[in-house]
């Protein structure tokens, strides 16, 4: 098989010599026009080359689903197709879906304060220069905390776990270098707990998942799932493919529920969710529903904001990079998203009205397939031209 992408502009075509015994197969569901062609051949092709064994794509745009596709299957040892109703380990879109949101509801309520210490909220978090943190440096990632340890291998329990990540030393002064940080969200999950007085599980499902109708989401899936479940990495520490359990190590000695990851979804759920923002965004929410934050709040939170240089975030969400974006090269400079390591993303685009979900599980069987990266900002730029012909770069991009 032969994969040849060309870009130019707002111009993408894709074409690929395949097997005539193509595994992928695309959905021809929910297509209102041929427009999508492009895309929908890449994501065969992507298959085919083994970037990952599936993938699941929504897009919606001015309020409504106007393209959903799937190609693939669920795992080497599973060939049946996926579709939308496949149920992915979103690994750190955790950080966005659950832990941005549940700070979003909080601050709106004014019961967090971004600019306040994070040992106001978390007594326990101290140490040199611990006190200097603010909650607005763990959702920008410039707290100057690590990015990660390795939580699975060095404690036995959730609570020896939770006391490391609390006991880590600043590894640069608050605010003066960006360091995608797992531990911060840990940490930023512990006040949205103590706040909350709940686990993080119960406060997303009560607070967000249940009110958005997002019956596909959650920590921790239960077994009648499992047929549903696209499976992740066959993982040396666990001796066994992983399916029905999050695939990050220190979640699951975090006991599966973490701020920084553990959520499992479907598109249609994140679809949901993405629609439920860009109304929160241009101010369309009722004030009495049952999920109402203010455009203002919501604008902050995706807003790039000032930081350290080289930082593209957002306040927990990230912003288009220069170069090699997984928002590709045409969404809007005002748009936001995130990613997570097994392979999925999320892509807002407010001025567009535009949202993109790309679900897939690239590390079955192995995390050494990074061909996703490459793939997120082409199936990016394959969706806008789709919608948008006279879509250009952005100027510095």
């Amino acid at each position: 098989m032969r994969l040849t992408i060309l870009v130019s502009g707002a111009a993408l075509a894709v074409s690929a010599a395949c097997s005539p015994h193509r595994v992928a197969r695309a959905s021809e569901q929910h297509r209102d026009s041929t427009r999508f062609t492009g895309v929908e051949r890449l994501l065969l092709s992507a298959v085919d080359s083994h970037a990952f064994p599936g993938a699941v794509l929504q897009v919606g745009f001015k309020g409504r689903v106007v393209y959903k596709t799937a190609a693939g299957h669920y795992g080497d040892d599973d060939p049946r197709p996926v579709s939308d109703s496949t149920v992915y380990d979103l690994a750190s879109l955790t950080k966005v879906i659950g832990l941005t949101t549940a700070v979003m509801l909080l601050a709106a309520e004014g019961k967090i304060d971004l600019n306040r210490p994070v040992a106001d909220y978390v007594p326990r978090f101290s140490g040199p220069d611990k006190d200097r943190v603010l909650v607005r440096h763990l959702l920008t990632h410039s707290s100057g905390l690590p990015a990660w340890r390795p939580l699975h291998l060095e404690t036995a329990t959730r609570d020896e776990a939770v006391d490391s990540v609390l006991a880590a030393q600043l590894e640069s002064q608050p605010g003066e270098a960006y360091r995608y940080s797992d531990l911060g969200a840990i940490t930023l999950g512990l006040a949205v707990e103590r706040i909350g007085g709940q686990s993080l599980d119960v406060i997303l499902q009560e607070r967000v998942f249940g009110p958005l109708g997002m019956d596909w989401t959650r920590y921790r899936p239960p077994q009648d799932w499992i047929d549903h479940i696209a499976p992740t990495e066959d993982d040396p520490w666990r001796g066994r493919v992983v399916r029905g359990e999050v695939h990050d190590e220190n979640a699951v000695r975090l006991g599966g529920v973490s701020a920084h990851a553990g959520l499992f979804s479907m598109a249609p759920d994140l679809a949901r969710f993405a629609q439920w923002m860009l109304d929160a965004y241009h101010g369309r929410l009722a004030p009495d529903g049952p999920l109402y934050i203010p455009a203002e709040i919501v604008r902050e939170f995706v807003r790039l904001q000032p930081g350290p240089e080289g930082s593209t975030r957002a306040l927990g969400w990230d912003t288009p990079s220069r170069e090699g974006s997984s928002a590709g090269t045409l969404m809007s400079p005002d748009s936001f998203g995130h990613t997570g390591f097994t392979g999925t993303s999320l892509w807002i685009d407010p001025h567009r009205e535009l949202f993109i979900v790309l679900l897939t599980n690239r590390v079955h069987p192995t995390r050494d397939n990074n061909a996703i990266r490459q793939i997120r900002g082409l199936v990016a730029d394959s969706v806008v031209a789709a919608l948008s012909p006279q879509a250009r770069p952005h100027p510095g991009r």
